[in-house]
This record gives C-alpha cells, sequence and structure tokens, in this order.
C-alpha cells in the first residue's frame, strides 16, 4: 500500500502573508531546487535502470518565461540559491538560455547544477559564463568498468576530464556524487580518497534510498552512511559547521587532503530538522518532500506577471502543509517511483 502524505491548506488565501517562507516548524527555506526535465540520457542501475521511458500523455516542461516567474517569486520571498536539476538538464537546448536567467534575477546569490556530467568536458565553460556558481557531478566509480555496469554508458573518462576542465576554466570546488552502495563502494572508498587528496573536490556519498520501484535493489545494495562516518572519523577526518543556504550533507575535512568528504543520510532520524529546500518539477508542481506526495500545481499562476502575488499566497500556504518528516526512518517510502521524476 502506498503512503500517500496528505496537504493541506493549499488555497489561494493571503492568511500565511509575512516574510519568507518559514513553515509551522521554524524552518526557513531559502534554497530551490528546479527540475527543468525529466529526461535523462543515462541507465543508472539504482534510478532509471531501463532508461528514460516517455510518459504516453506528451508533458511540456516549464517554458523560460515561466521559469523566470517563478524563480522571481521565490527570490521575493528570500530564496537565495537555485540548483538546476532534472533529469539531465544539459539535455534541454534552452539551457544556458534558463541558467543565465535565474543568475540574472535579483536576489538569488547561487545557481548550481546537478549534471550526470555527459556535456561537460565540452561545455562547462560556457555553464560558467552562463552564470552557474557552482556544480555537483555524478561519479559513482572510479572504475571504468563498474561506472558503465552502473550508468549504463562509458563516459568516465569524458567526465573526469570535464572536471579537470572545470578547474581550468575558473571552478574552485567542485562536489562530486556516489550512491553508496555494497556492491561498489566498499571497495572504492579508498580510489575516492586518493582522488581527492590532492584536489579541490567535495566527494559526496549518498546513501541509496529506496523508492516503489527499487525495493528489491534497495534492499541488496543499501549501506548506511554511520559506517562510511565512523570510519573516517577513526582516521583523522572532523565534522565542519554548515550554513544558512547549505544542503543536507555532513561535511569532513582533513589536514592531510584538499578534498573534503560530504555524507547525506536521510535515514539519520533527525535529517529533516535543519531542510531548507523545496522542490519544483519540470511539470511545474511543488513538492514539500522528496518523498511521499504528489505536489502542488503551480503552471496556473506561472502564466502572467499579474499572478505573483496569488503564487506567493500559494506557496506561503502550500509550506504550512510540510510534515515534520520524510518518515524513511520507520520504512516509509511513499509514492515516488523513481528520483529522475522530481530532480532528486
Amino acid at each position: 500500500m502506498q503512503n500517500i502524505i496528505p496537504i493541506k491548506n493549499v488555497g489561494d488565501d493571503f492568511s500565511h502573508q509575512g516574510i519568507g517562507l518559514i513553515d509551522r516548524f521554524q524552518r526557513q527555506y531559502v534554497y530551490l531546487r528546479l527540475s527543468i526535465t525529466d529526461v535523462c540520457n543515462f541507465r543508472c542501475n539504482y534510478c532509471l535502470p531501463d532508461g528514460y521511458q516517455p510518459p504516453a500523455d506528451k508533458q511540456t516542461f516549464l517554458a523560460l518565461s515561466e521559469i523566470q516567474r517563478l524563480v522571481h517569486t521565490f527570490a521575493q520571498l528570500g530564496t537565495e540559491k537555485v540548483r538546476i536539476t532534472g533529469g539531465e538538464p544539459t539535455l534541454r537546448k534552452d539551457f544556458l538560455e534558463i541558467a543565465h536567467t535565474i543568475a540574472q534575477t535579483k536576489g538569488i546569490r547561487q545557481v548550481a547544477l546537478t549534471t550526470n556530467g555527459y556535456r561537460m568536458e565540452r561545455d562547462v565553460g560556457l555553464w560558467k559564463e552562463a552564470g552557474i556558481s557552482h556544480i555537483n557531478v555524478s561519479v559513482d566509480s572510479l572504475d571504468p568498468r563498474q561506472f558503465q555496469l552502473i550508468t549504463g554508458e562509458n563516459k568516465l573518462h569524458s567526465i573526469l576530464k570535464g572536471i579537470d576542465n572545470a578547474f581550468e576554466v575558473g571552478y574552485n570546488k567542485i562536489k562530486v556524487n556516489a550512491v553508496l552502495m555494497k556492491q561498489y563502494t566498499v571497495k572504492g572508498l579508498d580510489d575516492f580518497l586518493r582522488w581527492i587528496k590532492n584536489r579541490p573536490i567535495q566527494m559526496r556519498f549518498i546513501e541509496l534510498m529506496e523508492t516503489n520501484e527499487m525495493e528489491h535493489f534497495f534492499k541488496q545494495q543499501h549501506l548506511s552512511g554511520q559506517s562510511i562516518l565512523d570510519r573516517l572519523l577513526q582516521v583523522g577526518w572532523q565534522l565542519q559547521s554548515k550554513s544558512l543556504s547549505d544542503g543536507p550533507a555532513k561535511v569532513l575535512a582533513h589536514p592531510d587532503y584538499q578534498g573534503e568528504i560530504g555524507l547525506i543520510m536521510p535515514y539519520e532520524k533527525n535529517f529533516c530538522a535543519s531542510c531548507n529546500r523545496l522542490r519544483v518539477s519540470a511539470l511545474g508542481k511543488l513538492h514539500l518532500c522528496l518523498f511521499g506526495e504528489e505536489g502542488i500545481d503551480l503552471r496556473d499562476l506561472l502564466q502572467s506577471d499579474s499572478h505573483q502575488l496569488q503564487l506567493e499566497a500559494r506557496l506561503k500556504s502550500a509550506l504550512q502543509g510540510k510534515r515534520e518528516h520524510h518518515y524513511l526512518h520507520i520504512g516509509n517510502s511513499g509514492i515516488r517511483n523513481n528520483l529522475a521524476s522530481i530532480g532528486g
């Protein structure tokens, strides 16, 4: 049985006026994760093992004008950071224009990109010119054969060259994401540590999360981030403090390493206490949580600048229905079939 998190108070009333986006638990939301496409060209075994399957009914992703109104409204409500996600966001033909538009929005201080790195070697200089200030790229293994087994693509060399190119065009730090899996990470951890010893890379290990389509895979491959954390603390890695707009990672540094380690552990009991981000899908739905609810449509209020006050009110009102926890830690994986549909 699917567990749907109910959403309340999603009307257009103005009962939640005030400064910024703050929920009932006094969490402040300054970070928007905006998906601009569901399409992905990789076939990662933990997400889309059969590849992207277009829906039967044709879907139109948010247009540039809709994105511009959405981001402007979020900025008016205190959002400082926008992360562009997908699917694979760089597959959109107007990706650079979207990035530039977001970067030029008053109040937005960071424009981050999450990518599979497919076009990084060729285009990372253009991304920087467009205003992308931070990049997260997925590299689940440094072994080319394992990388291809995980992603379905023989692209590791190109992606690693893309990371090198990012430093050459002026990025000071790159975040690299790897999903924790028993089959690969336990044996590959030392390779990652050697790789970041003399590179300004934050290597982020993300706990595998259970979705409806991947229940069996989750049971086979789930590896607790706590085991990695304990191992690192024992050899001199130290936890670092976080700023308001940071994501959920526990970040560790070591005096002998130029790089850092980040651990994202959504099954930790108090993981949601510091939540600071909201998600909007490529179809214009607001998702209060990565798991558990179907989303609140915003698209009807993105067709004209004249709807901005109504959009602000809907966002504030919807936020009052956000629950305190995602409840993953008690076995509720919600209704999400895969994470590609909402940008992770």
